[in-house]
């Protein structure tokens, strides 16, 4: 089974983890929100799979590159 591993994309604060490991996602659903420079970024699922690994949580700050979570497809 492949990975996809989903880095952040900028630096900011995480507001809320819309995902638990074992979800179903498709391709642009919304795992998450990062707030950077007073914007909320949704950060989009890049493929169809499942959630297999959560690394971050909501209020978590994070910078460009972390690896936040993991989907298997």
């Amino acid at each position: 089974m492949a990975q996809e591993i989903i880095e952040a994309p900028i630096t900011g604060t995480v507001i809320s983890v819309e995902v638990n490991v074992g979800d179903k996602v498709s391709e642009g659903d919304v795992l998450l929100y990062i707030e950077s420079m007073k914007m909320e970024n949704p950060i989009l699922a890049p493929v169809d799979g499942t959630i297999a690994e959560i690394n971050v949580a909501a209020e978590q700050v994070v910078e460009t590159g972390v690896h936040m979570i993991t989907i298997e497809y």
